[in-house]
């Protein structure tokens, strides 16, 4: 086994999930990502932890919507075996055995890192939007704990990421074993400067693509420190951004990042905000898979993150949002959910089944500002060297 794994292992329970003898936690392994699994299963068992797996399969999950599809189109021999006529599959609500595996878990841990990245791509977008909206509880139950998602470099993700194998590997671990006490000390300008703004404008201004011109508030949030670990409430591995839930959002923002929803492929993304929700989107390719998510309920059409990329660890884009969007030359804005972690307590942001990050390219022709202050041009933050006039 690669000593990296184990390194990456370690990482994921000590530093990012912060796992404690005695802590119940569940692992979901996908189907190629069994190295980085047993390194896994092995530090938790060092550390006295009590570890369930789970099989992590898009392979299986898309079985499982096929076949509830055949279900609500009527059975193979014609009949009809499901009381709802939209041809749209019914699912149980917050499936008990799901959400009761959670709400007694301390800590998940999903290691991502499948045999194919498209694996789900024909099933249909109102058949996701059904199982997505059916199973919010028990998505709030996993996010209720000390929950990490991280991927093992594999052969389809490097294939994905345009990349030889080795290549992949190298990447992967370059962006996961970083000094993550001296970046989270980095980021902290940026989170320093956000918690005390009120209004962020985001302006790209270039020949070849569509401008972006957009600001939101943030007057109330708390913007959070994303080190990679629980402790700065930060659940992805890597990380390495600093990211807020705004509204009242108003104005264009164009996504030059390509990216894959649904097992889709979409690129150029152009959204219309007016008092805060998506009145106008448009897309190059892959605009039906989001006009699904926008589609799936009425927080899906305002924005619940607003996060900047700072890990320079990652130097390439490679269409998987867990790199891509901590990429130091990003800005990304997603639509749906906000994270508690950003808002007052008891106060509600928004809310919505879905949470789908969408990414621009900010290395050139454009500017941040909080409260009309240029806090990053041209991708440097104006705390380095080069951030010039």
């Amino acid at each position: 086994m690669d000593e990296r794994v184990r390194e990456h292992a370690a990482v994921l329970v000590d530093w990012s999930a912060r796992v404690e003898a005695g802590d119940d936690v569940v692992v979901s392994v996908a189907e190629d990502a069994h190295d980085l699994g047993v390194a896994v299963a092995e530090a938790l068992g060092e550390r006295g932890a009590n570890a369930t797996t789970l099989y992590g399969s898009d392979e299986l999950s898309r079985a499982y919507l096929k076949g509830a599809e055949t279900r609500a189109d009527g059975d193979r021999n014609g009949n009809d075996v499901d009381d709802d006529t939209d041809g749209v599959p019914d699912f149980d609500d917050d499936p008990a055995v799901d959400r009761a595996l959670f709400e007694a878990a301390d800590a998940y841990l999903r290691i991502g890192g499948g045999r194919n990245t498209t694996a789900a791509a024909d099933v249909a977008s109102e058949t996701r939007q059904a199982y997505a909206t059916a199973r919010k509880g028990v998505r709030e139950a996993r996010m209720d704990t000390d929950w990490v998602s991280t991927v093992h470099p594999t052969r389809s993700l490097a294939q994905q990421a345009g990349m030889a194998y080795e290549e992949y590997r190298d990447f992967v671990y370059d962006a996961v074993l970083r000094d993550w006490e001296a970046l989270a000390d980095e980021m902290a300008q940026m989170k320093d400067a956000l918690d005390a703004g009120e209004a962020v404008r985001i302006v790209t201004e270039r020949d070849d693509a569509p401008d972006t011109d957009v600001t939101m508030s943030i007057a109330g949030r708390t913007a959070v420190n994303s080190a990679a670990s629980v402790a700065y409430d930060s659940h992805n591995l890597p990380s390495g951004e600093v990211f807020t839930a705004p509204y009242d959002t108003e104005g264009e923002a164009f996504f030059d990042v390509p990216m894959t929803i649904d097992a889709t492929r979409v690129r150029d993304v152009h959204l219309v905000f007016e008092a805060g929700e998506v009145v106008d989107f448009s897309a190059e390719a892959g605009e039906d898979a989001l006009a699904g998510v926008l589609d799936t309920d009425a927080g899906a059409r305002r924005l619940g993150e607003l996060g900047i990329g700072m890990n320079r660890g990652i130097d390439r884009f490679t269409d998987s949002i867990l790199f891509d969007e901590k990429m130091g030359d990003t800005v990304h804005m997603a639509v749906g959910r906000a994270y508690d972690a950003c808002l007052p307590e008891g106060e509600s942001g928004n809310d919505s089944a879905v949470h789908v990050d969408m990414i621009s390219d900010v290395s050139t022709d454009s500017r941040m500002e909080v409260d009309g202050e240029v806090v990053r041009r041209n991708g440097t933050f104006r705390w380095e060297g080069e951030f010039g006039e």
